[in-house]
């Protein structure tokens, strides 16, 4: 009931300077973003085949009309299978294979060579590939991954929850709730529609730390993203606002440490060769 209350009373007041406001900071190569769309096809493998299900489900499900988005990251790709993934709203993210214990279908697409991350959203998942890897080739195999889970019927999440972090709090000042209600209402939508998401990290001393996901975790253009985009519009609003930083957490750091001592091992073994052509 608190919960509902301190929210109407954010709404009604951002309501006056809001209404005629449309937040917009995406990359101009993401409003031109190409769409392309692919009909997928394709034999159910014998272990799926032996699984039990509904007959009538899997007729429906052998075939799925798979949309692909461009994002402004040229390393990450949405692809919409058109069913729901998570609920409206809601995303997961995947930096490393070890972080998708908790999810089926996160795990299945790691098995795809090139696959450096995957994000879920309401109705999306976003690929992101190593900088080596080609689309062309990445594609078709998502494309499979995707169809075949969604015909056998399995959870795409067990035991673990979206992210929750723009909820109001009882303890929240009215500062934090205005940068929450800002967050999940005008500038994480957009930021979904591009692939990624923006999880609130905190508030001190008048910086707002929030942290990249998805497409966005990678992406050139991230920082002018925070700093045209969200700063200007919480700076705007908030004038409690003094700056607003991008942080990342220890999975963050483990996984950068793991590409990077793979990529010194990728590098070496080319010397290698190199040395011992004749």
């Amino acid at each position: 009931m608190l919960q509902n209350t301190i929210k109407s009373g954010l709404k009604f007041r951002l309501a006056a300077v809001l209404s005629c406001t449309q937040f917009q900071f995406r990359d101009a190569r993401s409003n031109e973003a190409a769409y392309s769309s692919a009909v997928v096809q394709r034999n159910m493998n014998a272990q799926l085949l032996q699984a039990p299900r509904n007959p009538l489900n899997t007729l429906c499900k052998r075939s799925m009309f798979i949309q692909t988005q461009d994002t402004p990251n040229p390393d990450s790709l949405k692809f919409l299978p058109g069913v729901a993934v998570l609920e409206k709203g809601q995303t997961m993210d995947f930096p490393n294979v070890s972080s998708a214990q908790c999810s089926p279908l996160a795990k299945l697409l790691f098995r795809v060579e090139g696959v450096r991350s995957v994000f879920f959203g309401g109705d999306f998942v976003t690929i992101s590939k190593q900088e080596d890897a080609e689309w062309r080739i990445i594609k078709p195999e998502v494309f499979a991954v995707i169809m075949d889970f969604f015909a056998s019927g399995l959870p795409v999440v067990t035991d673990a929850k979206p992210n929750l972090d723009t909820q109001i709090n009882e303890e929240d000042d009215e500062t934090v709730q205005m940068i929450k209600e800002l967050l999940d209402t005008r500038i994480r939508p957009t930021v979904q529609e591009d692939g990624g998401d923006i999880i609130f990290m905190g508030f001190d001393d008048g910086v707002v730390k929030l942290k990249m996901q998805g497409s966005c975790s990678s992406c050139p253009s991230s920082i002018v993203t925070l700093k045209n985009g969200v700063q200007n519009m919480l700076q705007f609003y908030i004038p409690e606002v003094v700056s607003v930083e991008q942080v990342k957490d220890d999975v963050d750091k483990i996984t950068e440490e793991e590409f990077s001592r793979l990529e010194k091992q990728i590098r070496k073994k080319d010397e290698s060769a190199v040395d011992n052509k004749p």
